[in-house]
């Protein structure tokens, strides 16, 4: 009779989304992704800026032999074997882990062996499918973290490493939880679920990009205001000559982590603030002036507010194209599912998630390497100093070990910036048609 009564329930909380799998339910989300979709494209084609120097500046190929030994290149390329081996690994491991949450009835069975209510099914599926993932994912992680540390990247031990890959964890798990309730809670209210889920999805985008800088990355580094003196004035009083408001520039103890040198620009409005590593620091003056003349030009440009809208209408038009996916017949006799009410389908969501962020990856950084690429020109326009420009980027290539030349397969799918002769060779450009020595 229990038995009975549990399959009756899976039934109610499956049909109470009946009315997602109405044609004219489809026509509608289908029309709304139509025109997020061109939306999205035409402004992205539109606003990407797809030549970052003017379209007379004479053409420098990048030539990696020119500004790195052969002992910096081959260290770079040896390092590059090494780590990739793990992550092209962990890749394929999230393509098949997605595949059989997508393809087969594997989530429904997890999630159908918790009990309690409707939520805590669906919360309780997140946590043992991403636990279920992570421990195979583990040594992968533990196994790129022994290269870290031969090369020196790395400077953490053991239980540092694991407290912050589990830190990580958490923050990942609590956000998909908050995504995939929000989902069922949707389909178990509406036919039409597609429209607040769209709705809410552009919203908590926007949201996330206020909030991530002041929660979630003071859960991962300390940040401390750059000391006063010399280094610091100067960096304001260029943001200030840029025109640029900024909130602060911070120092990040990322030396607790890493040797490797960075800075970033995160948040906007009152949140906005540059950050740089405390690695970076000891380096000369000049170098660390360009990578924040660099920050400046995101913040000038307003690129993280472009980005969080992108970002947005993006996670709006994934909610309609997700939808219409869940609300096709294959996909609910292959899962088991019959609909997202039913909180056995946070597997399925969790697979249609994880195999968008990996398809949409290589967009995102075609996109993201012309808005670097225009952020350094934004840097030798400030500060027309090409020669501390070039010179910035190598020493960032060899501390950091980044290849030079990466294949093909790599830079479509994981490089968010320019090459680092890339980017030299635009700087020798740049010098060329301002009339400066190339450097």
């Amino acid at each position: 009779m229990g038995v009975v009564d549990g399959l009756a329930g899976e039934r109610r909380e499956g049909d109470r989304g009946g009315g997602e799998r109405t044609g004219g339910g489809r026509r509608a989300a289908g029309w709304a992704l139509a025109g997020v979709g061109v939306a999205l494209g035409a402004i992205v084609w539109a606003t990407t800026p797809w030549r970052a120097l003017p379209a007379g500046a004479p053409e420098v190929a990048a030539d990696p032999g020119r500004d790195f030994t052969a002992a910096q290149l081959a260290r770079a390329q040896a390092f590059d074997a090494a780590v990739s081996v793990p992550s092209y690994l962990s890749l394929a491991l999230t393509l098949v882990f997605a595949g059989l949450l997508v393809a087969t009835p594997l989530g429904a069975r997890v999630v159908g062996r918790i009990r309690g209510p409707w939520w805590a099914r669906a919360i309780g599926g997140v946590v043992a499918l991403t636990a279920v993932v992570e421990v195979v994912r583990w040594p992968l992680g533990m196994w790129s973290e022994t290269y870290l540390r031969d090369y020196g990247l790395s400077t953490q031990s053991w239980p540092s490493w694991t407290g912050d890959r589990l830190l990580s964890l958490g923050v990942r798990t609590l956000l998909i939880a908050v995504m995939v309730v929000a989902v069922v809670a949707l389909a178990r209210r509406f036919a039409r679920w597609w429209i607040p889920a769209a709705v809410g999805a552009f919203t908590l985008t926007l949201v996330a990009s206020f909030v991530y800088p002041v929660v979630v990355e003071p859960l991962f580094n300390d940040f401390q205001p750059m000391p006063a003196g010399q280094l610091r004035d100067d960096l304001l009083s260029m943001a200030a000559r840029d025109g640029v408001p900024v909130e602060d520039v911070l120092v990040a103890d990322a030396s607790r982590r890493t040797t490797a040198l960075n800075a970033y620009v995160s948040g906007f409005g009152a949140t906005r603030r540059i950050v740089v590593y405390d690695t970076l620091l000891k380096g000369p003056p000049g170098e660390v002036e360009l990578i924040v003349a660099h920050e400046l030009g995101h913040a000038k440009n307003g690129d993280v507010l472009y980005g969080t809208l992108i970002g947005g209408l993006g996670a709006a038009a994934g909610a309609c194209l997700l939808f219409l996916v869940t609300s096709a017949g294959v996909i609910r006799r292959r899962t088991g599912v019959a609909s997202l009410a039913d909180p056995r389908a946070v597997g399925l969501l969790m697979g249609l998630m994880s195999l968008a962020a990996v398809l949409s990856g290589p967009a995102q950084n075609l996109v993201s390497r012309h808005i670097e690429a225009r952020a350094d020109v934004h840097a030798l326009d400030l500060t027309r100093d090409p020669g501390t420009f070039a010179a910035m980027q190598r020493r960032l290539a060899v501390t950091n070990i980044s290849d030079p030349s990466p294949d093909a397969v790599e830079y479509f799918l994981y490089s968010s910036h320019p090459s680092a002769p890339q980017r030299i060779a635009a700087a020798r450009s740049w010098a060329l048609l301002n009339g400066l020595p190339e450097p």
